[in-house]
């Protein structure tokens, strides 16, 4: 499970509420689950009880031919025998919260943000040694990484058999590129042409991409942009629309396991 958000460590939105009772329920179902976030610096580590795994921290990660230090923090989610990995850099989230200044100016190095999440994402996992059957992208600072595991590491064994679901909120930024996102977010000898999904007609469509490279999607939102929309209109692959109905859980449980009986083609 990679996020943006969650609950309770991020305000209460759709997506943190959602990820969090989404996970406790795939683990009641006998799942077993991790999930992993950035770790904004609204998030007070003393009353959560981060701390740092060792053994996990001390990569590099590169961005736009820059090293930066990926710390991994730790915590149990309140409720639950499960882990939540917290990805930390002092340049990118120290002192700041999650998108936007306290004065709703979207940070400059939002797009880098991102990019060094999801890449921090896929290291990670792989410092795990845990092939996972599952991995559910959501929000937009999530949707590279689909693009990352059937591109830039479509070679790594541990993603080989993984089944990639995007869920789409809806909430995308408008101001997050910069001229030169193409090429910092190629990673890993990618070709550029790699992230043409990301973009429609010139304009930056997050979620477009995203579904572009994953195996199945859900729908938790009626104002995508229009990339993404025509994407959904389209679709051809396993879908599910968010009901907003208190039988939600149960939805997404029986999606999971409908998936699971797939094999992922690649």
């Amino acid at each position: 499970m990679v996020t943006q958000e969650l609950d309770p460590y991020t305000a209460l939105s759709e997506a943190s509420g959602i990820v969090r009772q989404l996970s406790q329920k795939l683990q009641e179902d006998g799942m077993e689950v991790r999930i992993l976030m950035p770790r904004f610096g609204t998030i007070n580590e003393r009353r959560h009880r981060l701390h740092e795994v060792v053994r996990l921290s001390g990569m590099n990660i590169i961005v736009n031919d820059d090293d930066y230090p990926l710390i991994i923090k730790v915590a149990s989610l309140p409720g639950a025998r499960m882990q939540v990995y917290f990805l930390d850099n002092e340049d990118f989230f120290k002192g700041r919260g999650l998108f936007a200044t306290e004065e709703g100016q979207w940070f400059e190095d939002n797009a880098e943000r991102m990019i060094f999440f999801c890449k921090g994402v896929v290291e990670t996992v792989k410092k795990f040694g845990w092939p996972p059957d599952v991995v559910h992208a959501h929000g937009w600072m999530t949707s590279l990484l689909p693009a990352y595991i059937r591109t830039a590491y479509k070679a790594e064994p541990l993603f080989r058999n993984a089944h990639l679901i995007y869920s789409a909120y809806g909430n995308t930024p408008e101001e997050a590129l910069s001229d030169k996102f193409l090429a910092k977010a190629t990673i890993n000898q990618m070709d550029e042409s790699a992230l043409d999904p990301f973009f429609n007609s010139g304009e930056p469509d997050f979620e477009q991409g995203a579904l572009a490279y994953s195996d199945a999607a859900i729908v938790a939102s009626d104002s995508l942009k229009e990339g993404a929309q025509s994407a959904v209109s389209n679709w051809d692959k396993p879908l599910l629309k968010h009901s907003g109905e208190e039988t939600f859980l149960q939805e997404y449980l029986d999606f999971y396991h409908a998936l699971l009986s797939e094999e992922v083609i690649e």
